[in-house]
């Protein structure tokens, strides 16, 4: 259920797009409002429902930081189908969350969306294997025998098979959730590291997963947009738009507790101890030696390139967009 968020959302993108395109140039109503408190009021639109991986924007509205930095923040949770780029390329929302891959894409189609903040430094899509495998590494998975379920045409997929091969692996459609996972000691499956996991693991069985970043393959995850032209007229509340989610996320890292709570009474499927574990799995993914340099959420020129050059590999892009133009340099 948690799966694909992300990716799911990215074949999507495809067929919308054009969409997207239309609604930026005819239903545009992007311009902050100032409320009565005398803050900006902005609003954030989620890919998917409220879960550990929004964990600092809730976070960040808990500790006061988006009151601090002038603004009003409505967070509006998203779902499967979501269209948060055609609603940030609309004007519907300021901001939004996305992926790498569906910035570069949506640029490469001519909508102005720019990145501004990463929630993840290293991707959590990974493949999740039974761990009396005794795999080692992502070509082991691919070189032995059984079964793969993985929606193979997605980019990263595609990026898989081109480096390891099909080998003797068998890949099969994936169907969501664990049952097929369970039920079959020589099947392996894609995964986020803090979601199928821990499910399988709570139902007794023993995993291993291989992230897809250490193959080479990371797009930054959990990514705010924001539309070119709202950055231009606006550079004030992108900039302390940025400065709260920082602060969020220094909170959430730090005690994920409060914005739990604030998430499970919004996603009552998820229960509280699912909340806090996959809070504690998240965390070398969101913070790590570059974050602690250069600040949570700060990203590269270098890695949107790279991602473009991987784009147009596995054919997800006819022609890369210009990786400085993807991403804001926001100055604290």
């Amino acid at each position: 259920m948690w799966l694909h968020r992300g990716y799911r959302r990215f074949s999507v993108l495809l067929v919308v797009l054009t969409v997207g395109q239309i609604l930026a140039g005819c239903s545009r109503s992007d311009s902050p409002e100032t409320g009565v408190t005398g803050r900006v009021s902005v609003k954030l639109v989620l890919n998917w429902v409220p879960e550990p991986e929004f964990g600092g924007f809730y976070a960040a509205q808990q500790i006061g930081a988006y009151a601090k930095h002038g603004l009003d923040v409505e967070i509006l949770p998203g779902g499967a189908g979501t269209p948060t780029l055609q609603m940030v390329g609309a004007g519907q929302a300021q901001f939004g969350i996305a992926s790498a891959d569906e910035v570069l894409t949506s640029r490469a189609r001519g909508i102005d969306i720019v990145a501004l903040f990463t929630v993840y430094q290293t991707c959590p899509q990974g493949v999740m294997t039974h761990e009396a495998r005794g795999f080692k590494s992502l070509a082991d998975v691919f070189a032995g025998e059984g079964k793969l379920a993985m929606e193979i045409g997605l980019p990263y997929g595609k990026f898989l098979t081109n480096k390891y091969g099909a080998g003797k692996i068998e890949v099969v459609p994936y169907a969501g959730g664990v049952a097929q996972f369970l039920a079959d000691p020589n099947l392996s499956q894609q995964c986020f590291i803090f979601s199928e996991p821990l499910a399988a693991r709570r139902q007794g069985a023993k995993t291993q997963v291989f992230l897809i970043a250490d193959a080479g393959y990371n797009p930054y995850t959990a990514v705010v947009i924001t539309r070119g032209d709202y950055l231009r007229q606006h550079p004030d509340q992108v900039k302390a738009m940025v400065a709260a989610c920082r602060e969020g996320w220094r909170a959430y890292l730090d005690d994920p507790g409060p914005a739990n709570q604030i998430m499970g009474k919004l996603n009552t499927v998820m229960d509280a101890q699912t909340f806090a574990d996959a809070a504690k799995a998240q965390m070398p993914l969101v913070e790590n030696d570059f974050t602690r340099q250069h600040g949570l959420g700060a990203m590269t020129v270098e890695r949107w390139s790279t991602l473009a050059e991987q784009l147009v590999s596995v054919g997800a892009l006819d022609k890369a967009p210009a990786a400085a133009e993807c991403l804001a340099a926001i100055k604290d």
